[in-house]
């Protein structure tokens, strides 16, 4: 790497390290301050009944279900599907009608034109009856607090999904507004993060958070009958540590292909990566927060993979621990001397590679759909 852009990348990462400790640590304080308790899910249900005394729940099937999300390539394939299984679901995309617009011309007028455009859609559908819940995937790069506010008046449960609240609560500051969450989470009524670290930031910032992870969709993350041609693969975009690490993995001997946005073989459809998966011996993952030197998140491709029938070997963080039996069902590793060994020990012994494959799609089937992370958030919420 060129000095000067290696220099430059570090002291990025120096000031995302530092930026992100004082937003830690400031939120601590806070929520130590006020001792605050982070609620458990009893508790969040409890709540959320009294703020909706007349809510009735309905047959699963039978609910009116208002979805607002963008699809950039994986949103439509997963979250639209397990929505329905739950009953009618009414998308609303602004990304064609208003996110085409420069960045300077979308905060000055777009966003605006998007919010008032949003808020008389959702208030036709409910008041013809055509909406019980909204299930949102926004940000306040997105939404203004004040149309989040005037959403929460139409009398319904609103949800907003954030997966990415490690590097993006807060995130960049426009005209002393938030483009993360931080803003706009207290006008949910319930603020679903696959981020563990971020529930005291919820909490202080007076929202009602749930930690429940990302997950997959069966119908579309399935087992191929293919032959496992591929030592090892990684389907992800080329950025951050990732070219050097897959690079060094092949001067090890080690054959490696990689698809995505930035790598000479480019990116994949849904069913071709998917079917890569089935032929892929091991199949290759990163946890880290790319501008970060030491954060880490759990990905969809952490579920993705495993549900696909795919053997896992990802980049070690705590949070795994919780959807998996680490060495039974997936494989972590925790620098490149580790991913050299454990590459070459599940290369060298495919009886216990098949082990570890087996039961890691037996546990994503079991505990990681989509329409099970939906079907807990619509109980505890009351309205299945």
């Amino acid at each position: 790497m060129d000095p000067l852009k290696k220099y430059r990348r570090q002291l990025r990462i120096w000031c995302n390290d530092r930026r992100l400790q004082r937003e830690e640590d400031h939120y601590e304080q806070e929520f130590a301050a006020r001792r605050l308790v982070l609620p458990d899910e009893e508790t969040v249900r409890r709540y959320l009944r009294e703020k909706f005394p007349l809510l009735k729940p309905k047959k699963k099937g039978d609910l009116q279900i208002l979805a607002v999300y963008h699809h950039y390539n994986w949103e439509n394939e997963s979250l639209r599907p397990s929505l329905a299984k739950f009953g009618p679901v009414r998308h609303y995309d602004w990304y064609d009608r208003f996110n085409h617009q420069r960045e300077r011309e979308w905060h000055r007028s777009g966003k605006e034109a998007m919010n008032r455009d949003l808020r008389d859609w959702a208030t036709r559908n409910v008041a013809a009856g055509k909406g019980d819940v909204i299930f949102a995937y926004l940000s306040g790069e997105l939404i203004s607090p004040a149309a989040v506010r005037e959403l929460s008046c139409l009398g319904i449960p609103m949800i907003n999904l954030a997966l990415n609240d490690k590097e993006h609560f807060v995130g960049k500051i426009r005209n002393g507004l938030s483009m993360g969450n931080r803003d706009i989470c207290r006008w949910f009524s319930l603020s679903w993060t696959s981020t563990e670290d971020a529930l005291k930031k919820y909490c202080v910032e007076g929202a009602t958070p749930l930690y429940l992870p990302e997950g997959a969709n069966p119908e579309i993350h399935r087992p191929y009958d293919s032959e496992k041609d591929i030592p090892v693969s990684f389907v992800g975009q080329c950025y951050g540590n990732r070219p050097a690490l897959i690079a060094r993995l092949r001067e090890a001997g080690i054959h490696v292909e990689a698809y995505g946005n930035g790598w000479p073989q480019g990116p994949l459809s849904t069913e071709d990566m998917v079917r890569l998966y089935s032929k892929s011996r091991i199949n290759l993952g990163f946890g880290s927060v790319i501008g970060f030197s030491d954060a880490y998140c759990l990905k969809g491709r952490d579920f993705e993979i495993p549900m696909s029938g795919g053997l896992y070997l990802t980049e070690y963080h705590p949070e795994l621990e919780r959807v998996y039996e680490m060495g039974k069902e997936i494989v972590s590793y925790t620098d490149f001397e580790d991913l050299v060994e454990k590459i070459r020990y599940l290369l060298g012994n495919p009886a216990a590679a098949e082990r570890i494959r087996e039961q890691g799609f037996a546990r994503a089937r079991r505990d990681h759909s989509w329409e099970m992370r939906f079907e807990r958030v619509f109980d505890i919420i009351g309205l299945i």
